[in-house]
């Protein structure tokens, strides 16, 4: 009987403070839910102490989620800690994740510690989290650049004070497979009491190697795993979710470890972090990238259409991407379309079915057939990920090489009458943006304005992701059209909505 490993998802703290992947609270909860589904054993919902809204979303998600342990992180300091029993309240399962570095140039550089201070402080707040959560989970920051034997006396000391998980991390993502399978070895033989709690490894890939340095952490004993959907996180990022699962998955042969997560909810798990960090995944990138079941050599060809198993290790359909059983068209039902939506893996509530199901329409009418990707953009877009406060009217832009631009819109307030605008600009796009701007009597900087189509052909819905900055705050906007402008008109005013939304709780909050 081969063993299970803990999968532990930080999409949601390690993942989302990365830059440019922020989430607002109702992205948030969106992911929590798909985490659920996933089958993630504990997700880290955030960093309560962070901030007023880091700590509403650890305890918005905490209050719904019932299948999956939530984590919140802290520092080891009683003020965080207080922070995480506020947040982890109403959780069915909660728990405190704290950490503290022990590698030297921590100690000296960043803590100004010494090794006994830092052994002391976490004793210290092991103790204290474990006053009103009967699980504590301990991390050693930058532990594979520190001396082995005193991360074995912190962690042999914090499981004696009650911690229930000790965490070993690669921070800086440094390591080599061997060393640090080696590593973990060494850990698991030499810590004292290290029978009474799961140890766990958390890997960053600046070298390419966190999936790997996992996969050869759980082969010499570790019992869990900390990984982000998509393997975004600070830097370079974590390790793969989905990488390391099916890596156990495939290769149970050889390992004979496996995990409780549904793999049919990778690709909808990947594809709505991907949609709501508007970061969107390499097309190589192993499992989930576009590419991962795609064969275009010839000799790929023939070999696959003879028997997938030539080139293909795993099927598409086990990580959730099902085949197209019917081609969905202008002539498809509701019924057949709500059938393709549960084979996505994408669940609406009634109104919202509705509204899909006229896109769908619409979108039929300009193309002959309508692909899965079409479908996932279109429930995207219909869901919106928080209350419009603007919304589109109309628009109008003239451009021309020797006119310059000109764009006109009108926007209509959710509390107020609708309101138009004209601006010049360097183009069509800039002078409509300038116009929404003019409207909303703001004016933040534009970090990134992406466009690209969602499949091909000259039909073909056209995606925009942009990225807004007001007050240090980023938000991210997205919006679908078969028109290149009016998807980068609806992408815009999804990031104004986000901000406004935003802006609107934070003057809500009593203020500290």
């Amino acid at each position: 009987m081969g063993r299970t490993v803990t999968i532990f998802d930080t999409t949601l703290r390690d993942g989302e403070q990365s830059p440019g992947c922020s989430m607002n609270l109702q992205e948030k909860l969106e992911v929590a839910k798909r985490l659920e589904l996933l089958g993630v054993d504990v997700m880290e919902a955030g960093f309560p102490a962070s901030s007023p809204g880091d700590l509403e979303a650890v305890k918005t998600i905490a209050g719904i989620i019932k299948n999956s342990t939530v984590a919140g992180l802290c520092r080891c300091l009683e003020k965080d800690i207080d922070a995480a029993r506020e947040a982890l309240g109403n959780a069915v399962s909660p728990r405190v994740h704290v950490f503290l570095a022990t590698s030297p140039i921590h100690m000296e550089y960043k803590l100004k510690m010494t090794a006994d201070q830092v052994l002391a402080q976490a004793i210290a707040s092991v103790k204290y989290a474990k006053k009103f959560c009967s699980d504590v989970e301990f991390s050693a920051e930058d532990a594979f650049r520190s001396d082995p034997d005193f991360v074995c006396k912190v962690f042999g000391a914090v499981i004696e004070a009650g911690a229930t998980t000790v965490n070993f991390p690669d921070t800086v993502g440094y390591a080599l497979p061997d060393e640090f399978g080696a590593r973990i070895k060494y850990i698991k033989e030499h810590t004292p009491g290290m029978g009474k709690a799961k140890l766990s490894v958390h890997c960053h890939n600046d070298l390419g190697l966190a999936v790997a340095n996992s996969i050869a952490a759980v082969v010499n004993g570790a019992e869990q795993a900390e990984c982000t959907v998509n393997g975004i996180g600070e830097r370079a990022g974590n390790a793969s979710l989905e990488e390391i699962v099916m890596a156990l998955r495939v290769r149970k042969d050889m390992l004979d470890v496996d995990t409780k997560i549904d793999t049919t909810q990778i690709y909808t798990a990947s594809r709505l972090v991907s949609q709501v960090t508007g970061v969107k995944v390499q097309p190589n990138k192993a499992i989930v990238g576009d590419n991962a079941f795609a064969h275009e050599a010839g000799i790929h060809q023939h070999g696959v259409l003879a028997n997938r198993a030539t080139y293909e290790i795993m099927t598409p359909e086990s990580i959730g991407i099902p085949k197209n059983r019917m081609v969905l068209g202008k002539h498809s039902g509701k019924h057949a379309f709500e059938d393709r939506l549960k084979d996505l893996g994408l669940s609406v509530d009634s109104k919202t079915l509705e509204t899909v199901f006229g896109d769908f329409k619409n979108l039929a009418d300009k193309k002959k057939v309508v692909s899965d990707r079409d479908i996932e953009a279109l429930v995207m877009g219909a869901s919106a990920s928080v209350p419009e406060t603007w919304k589109l009217d109309h628009w109008v832009v003239n451009t021309g090489s020797a006119l310059g631009a000109s764009g006109t819109i009108r926007l209509q307030h959710k509390d107020g009458p609708a309101q138009k605008e004209v601006s010049m600009g360097d183009g069509p796009i800039d002078s409509i943006f300038k116009a929404i701007n003019h409207i909303v009597g703001k004016d933040p900087e534009l970090e990134l304005y992406e466009i690209g189509a969602i499949t091909g052909g000259s039909s073909s819905q056209g995606e925009t992701m942009v990225k807004i900055c007001w007050d240090g705050r980023r938000y991210n906007g997205r919006g679908v059209s078969t028109d290149v402008v009016e998807s980068s008109i609806k992408a815009y005013i999804s990031a104004i909505n986000a901000m406004e939304w935003e802006l609107a709780a934070s003057a809500k909050r009593p203020q500290e």
